[in-house]
């Protein structure tokens, strides 16, 4: 039998950015499945500054070249993205890249045209270190700005039974969230990447649409 495959779709948190031991929460995912025989197959699509409008316009391209047997294609699309979507341009009070209603008008399309072809699950949004803004010497991001279009998005998917992991909250709770962040403020390193894969490990709806059990470990990480 030919195994479920999830392709994840985002910026650079899927991507891994910030994690020098383990290549990031998606890439440790896809390590400790590929332990497990009946496990999904992931295949992570992360870019670097990817918002929603971008994501838009490749994800039909990308998961459709990836069912690996002839007329297949993936089961599903867990999306990671909106983070860069907060960041305000020039300053403290700029313009969003976009608004949390235009983000959640063109998340909700988005999330209707994919349900139409694959399951869909979405991930919230971390938190950032506000205090080394801006970054690139141009975006400034806040929590205020992510909590909100986090909650906008929680809400989206709500209306339209779409599953949803919360991480901004839950992240801010911790009491060393500061210690998992890069210099530049909005990347995770090792650290944060390792929380976000026991966090995805722990979700309910991911682990049964993949058959799995919920688990708290991760792949162990050889120096």
């Amino acid at each position: 039998m030919r195994p479920k495959q999830l392709v994840v779709i985002g910026d650079s948190g899927v991507l891994g950015w910030g994690d020098r031991l383990a290549g990031g929460w998606c890439e440790r995912l896809r390590l400790s499945w590929m332990q497990l025989p009946e496990a999904p197959v992931v295949y992570p699509l992360g870019v670097r500054g990817d918002g929603l409008e971008r994501v838009n316009a490749r994800w039909r391209t990308e998961w459709a070249c990836r069912g690996e047997l002839r007329r297949k294609v993936p089961d599903a699309v867990l999306l990671s993205v909106g983070l860069n979507d907060t960041a305000r341009v020039g300053s403290r009070d700029g313009r969003q890249q976009l608004t949390p209603e235009a983000f959640v008008f063109g998340l909700s399309q988005l999330l209707d045209e994919i349900r139409q072809s694959a399951s869909v699950m979405v991930m919230g949004m971390t938190a950032v270190d506000e205090h080394v803004m801006p970054y690139a010497e141009c975006l400034w991001y806040s929590n205020n700005d992510i909590e909100a279009m986090e909650a906008a998005t929680a809400e989206a998917c709500r209306d339209i039974d779409v599953p949803f992991l919360s991480l901004h909250g839950d992240m801010l709770a911790e009491p060393d969230w500061l210690t998992w962040m890069e210099p530049d403020g909005i990347h995770l390193n090792s650290d944060g990447h390792g929380w976000i894969e026991r966090k995805i490990s722990a979700w309910p709806a991911l682990m049964a649409w993949a058959g799995l059990e919920p688990t708290l470990t991760s792949v162990p990480i050889r120096m």
